[in-house]
């Protein structure tokens, strides 16, 4: 498990962090901004996430935004190397119907379009602490509470799929390695 404390004059946040949960492992959520717990535990059950998280802050968008950095970061250590690497799923929430595609395999994207700049923004940090490419699509959808909770359970499900263990690296180049060079 990957345990990261983020502080700024601005948030504190607290993530712990494991890839494949078990039904004993229970998600814990507290921003302070009920939404962003409701969405929080929905993303970590579709993922299969073992996931605690505490934070509070300044404002809405700073807790919101450095919560999706630092389980960005966390998620990135955690990324087994011989993974799957892509996940896909469309999830159908009422008169909403969202997409998302991830790549966990380092490359840091986001491209999508949300009926919320913050949510918006909390994927885009989320995608580019995790190196990850991540697309959301919004098929359908008018009620913008089922398009975004639609979009985390996409990510979910997708991630779910992506973090599977698989018995070789899923990439033409191998592992990638980089390294700091200590005498620099």
């Amino acid at each position: 498990m990957t345990t990261l404390i983020r502080e700024s004059r601005e948030t504190t946040v607290r993530v712990q962090l494991r890839v494949g949960a078990n039904e004993n492992d229970a998600v814990e959520v507290n921003t302070t901004h009920d939404f962003l717990d409701h969405m929080l535990t929905t993303l970590a059950r579709y993922a299969g996430l073992a996931l605690h998280v505490e934070a509070m802050g300044d404002l809405r968008h700073h807790v919101v935004e450095d919560v999706a950095i630092t389980i960005g970061h966390a998620l990135r250590e955690e990324i087994p190397e011989a993974c799957v690497r892509y996940g896909h799923a469309v999830v159908p929430m009422d008169d909403a119907l969202v997409e998302a595609a991830i790549d966990v395999g380092g490359r840091a994207w986001y491209d999508g379009t949300l009926p919320s700049s913050l949510f918006e923004h909390f994927f885009r940090s989320l995608a580019h602490n995790a190196e990850s490419t991540l697309h959301l699509r919004v098929l359908r959808g008018r009620d913008r509470h089922h398009v975004i909770e639609a979009a985390f359970k996409a990510l979910g499900l997708a991630l779910r799929s992506a973090l599977q263990p698989q018995g070789a690296i899923f990439s033409t180049k191998g592992a990638v390695v980089l390294r700091r060079d200590k005498n620099d």
